[in-house]
């Protein structure tokens, strides 16, 4: 357990039905268990109502089990005298960039957190900037963040964790407001991150692509893990993905359909690069 910043064990939680009493207890997540080591790069796949959301809200104890234990950096998340520590620690983005806003200067916004923590101010214009330099939002710092685009909003609520130098920080579909070149900015950042900072990264999405990047991919389905294996491993099991409502990346799909046609092919193939050097192989081959 050393070696895991976040550990959830055989963790089961309901939304109580107190106020609909002519409702039943909707069961979320159906005791999961998973360890995420210091340092991974870990994406969490699922079709809208699979878990995984709820499965994030409890990495920082937005949300407490109703069954089973998380650790967070080692402590326990039901411990509410450690409450701080673990956010402290374990930092948590959200879909909306919008709502994690709440100063009128980009600046102001990342220190916000710095402020209510009692950072002694030098310290802070050092955080602040060193976060900003990190999303590359350093040049947009005495801008408002209502001016700027969805993707670099979201960069700075990234920046705003960041200042807090976080061991972890889980993203809880960061991407799903943007558009095509946001989610490009804000994705480089995450891998930059975790590759250049060693931050934890817990990446909760529906593109496959994005998850494609990660060093390992779990897949919830119904409030259980189904998958959970390097995203290759995962991907490979293309009849499974399609059954629970999720893609595959579309040279992995190709591999697919090709081996359904007599190729031998490697249907752990997931880029495009690794698909051309496959085919021209076959094609050498072949002549």
């Amino acid at each position: 357990m050393e070696d895991n910043i976040i550990s959830v064990q055989k963790v089961e939680f309901h939304y109580d039905s107190e106020f609909k009493e002519d409702l039943p207890v909707k069961q979320v997540l159906k005791g999961i268990s998973l360890d995420i080591k210091k340092g991974e790069f870990l994406a969490v796949l699922g079709h809208n109502g699979s878990g995984k959301s709820t499965a994030a809200k409890h990495m920082n104890a937005v949300l407490l089990p109703c069954e089973g234990k998380v650790y967070a950096v080692g402590i326990d998340t039901s411990d509410e005298d450690r409450l701080f520590d673990i956010r402290q620690d374990v930092g948590m983005v959200f879909q909306n960039p919008d709502n994690q806003i709440v100063a009128t200067i980009v600046e102001e916004d990342v220190a916000f957190a710095l402020e209510n923590l009692g950072v002694p101010p030098d310290e802070m214009r050092e955080r602040v900037d060193e976060a900003l330099k990190s999303v590359g939002m350093y040049d947009y710092r005495e801008h408002s963040p209502h001016q700027l685009s969805g993707g670099q909003k979201q960069r700075v609520a990234i920046a705003g964790i960041i200042a807090m130098r976080p061991d972890c920080i889980v993203l809880d579909e960061p991407t799903a407001m943007l558009d095509p070149k946001g989610r490009r900015e804000v994705l480089k950042t995450i891998r930059r991150l975790n590759r250049e900072f060693g931050i934890t990264v817990v990446l909760i999405t529906h593109y496959m692509d994005e998850a494609a990047q990660a060093d390992r991919i779990v897949v919830m389905d119904n409030g259980e893990i189904i998958l959970d294996d390097k995203p290759s491993g995962v991907f490979s099991n293309v009849e499974l993905m399609k059954k629970v409502g999720l893609d595959v990346p579309q040279v992995t799909e190709l591999m697919y359909l090709l081996s359904g046609e007599g190729l031998d092919t490697d249907t752990r193939i997931i880029t495009e690069d690794e698909c051309v050097e496959m085919l021209l192989e076959k094609l050498r081959i072949k002549n």
